[in-house]
């Protein structure tokens, strides 16, 4: 596959939120999400727990629409606890059908734990659904390490899924 021009990911924006909506309703698979499948009437993306603020963005040039969102990444603190004030936290990564196979995910990635260190952490955290192998792959890849298992945490279609705790330093290569 030939490689997609990415432009730099950027920080969302406030009229991101229909085009980040629709990213995720597109995206949604039982691969990753615990929650039921979002129905009309919609949501709106945004809300007092998810700000423009919180989200990177990938964009790049689709062979049909043309510059458009690729994908997105939630970085968070993980509590409002002053002690856990080191930390940040993945709360969400997705990646538009027509841009997978390009690095998206993985610009997206890096790209978050160069904010958290820009925002003084030193230490990324994520959860990931034990059976999403190319997820938790990407992860390894970019240096994240199992660091907790919750067996059986979730109960998805008929069957117990784990929850994969994963974890890395920002104070290492």
């Amino acid at each position: 596959m030939d490689s997609l021009p990415l432009r730099p990911v950027r920080h969302a924006v406030l009229a991101d939120g229909d085009a980040l909506g629709e990213l995720d309703r597109a995206t949604w698979s039982t691969l990753h999400a615990v929650q039921p499948k979002p129905q009309p009437p919609y949501e709106p993306f945004y809300d007092e727990r998810h700000r423009p603020g919180d989200f990177l963005v990938a964009e790049a040039h689709s062979a049909s629409e043309g510059l458009r969102i690729a994908g997105y990444i939630r970085l968070v603190p993980p509590t409002p606890l002053a002690c856990n004030a080191h930390v940040r936290q993945i709360q969400g990564l997705a990646v538009a059908g027509w841009a997978r196979g390009n690095g998206v995910a993985r610009a997206l990635l890096r790209a978050a734990c160069a904010e958290a260190r820009r925002q003084g952490a030193n230490r990324v955290t994520l959860r990931v659904l034990g059976h999403n192998a190319p997820a938790r792959a990407l992860y390894a890849s970019e240096g994240f390490a199992v660091e907790g298992v919750l067996r059986g945490e979730f109960f998805l279609h008929g069957r117990y899924v784990d929850d994969v705790l994963m974890g890395r330093s920002l104070t290492t290569a």
